[in-house]
């Protein structure tokens, strides 16, 4: 994870996307009048209008063409985005600072033998499926950490969503550029001392379901869920480079740093 420049011109060509809410439709009918509209693959950044659960669904979506995406806040929630403002927009792409992002990459197997593999920007959450508690085992690089966690769940987040899921259950935040993962339990039973771990981002990750037919446990990366699973690898992607770009007094950073004094 890095942040720098990724070098966008005030003459870029620039593909707007937006939410389907009404809210958003309205200005990016304006914002492409304004500024114009080319393919994503001629455009040389992409502008995605709307919250933070729309932004990662355009990182995904658009994974494939690679270009940067500057995000502007149209919504409840928008961590991840830019304020938004008509406005100098060319000028502000210019300016923008450029986070590089590596999502973690999800294997689940199911207990059908099946395999599912998908990227998580956020993180990476097993979570049981029923009335009965979870029982699972987490290995770190192969070597077992926790022998049996009973719990409702556990999680992987990346320090760019360390701030959402995994805060909400008491994970630790971690600083943009930190190179490291949180390893949080949700609501654990035993061992009731085991608060997770930070551990470094080049660390691999492994899940086995105890029990896995009378305690059955779904896993999800971000959005994308598979259900029935009996074991989950959850590791760092860094052939795969997300770019987020921020104007310069708004950055991804500083809002992580100030979320653990609010």
């Amino acid at each position: 994870m890095t942040a720098g420049r990724d070098r966008v011109s005030t003459d870029c060509s620039i593909h707007f996307v937006a939410s389907n809410s009404d809210a958003a439709q309205a200005p990016l009918a304006k914002m492409q009048a304004r500024y114009g509209q080319c393919e994503a693959e001629d455009a040389d950044v992409i502008v995605a209008l709307g919250g933070d659960g729309f932004m990662l669904r355009t990182l995904h979506r658009l994974l494939p063409v690679n270009l940067p995406i500057y995000g502007m806040k149209i919504g409840n929630v928008g961590f991840l985005m830019n304020l938004y403002r008509e406005d100098d927009l060319l000028e502000r792409l210019s300016a923008a600072n450029c986070v590089e992002l590596n999502p973690l990459r999800m294997n689940a197997l199911t207990e059908g033998g099946n395999e599912s593999t998908a990227l998580a920007i956020n993180e990476v959450a097993l979570l049981r499926q029923m009335n009965q508690a979870a029982h699972i085992r987490i290995l770190v690089n192969g070597s077992v950490k926790v022998e049996e966690l009973i719990c409702d769940g556990v999680l992987v987040a990346t320090a760019a969503g360390s701030t959402a899921y995994n805060l909400s259950v008491q994970g630790s935040i971690l600083p943009l550029g930190t190179e490291a993962v949180s390893l949080t339990p949700i609501s654990p039973f035993r061992p009731r001392r085991w608060k997770g771990a930070v551990l470094p981002s080049s660390a691999r990750i492994r899940f086995e379901i105890l029990e896995n037919y009378k305690r059955p446990v779904s896993a999800t990366a971000d959005a994308h869920e598979v259900r029935n699973v009996v074991a989950v690898d959850v590791f760092e992607d860094r052939e795969v480079t997300l770019k987020l770009m921020f104007d310069p007094e708004h950055s991804l950073a500083d809002r992580i740093l100030d979320e653990q004094f609010l």
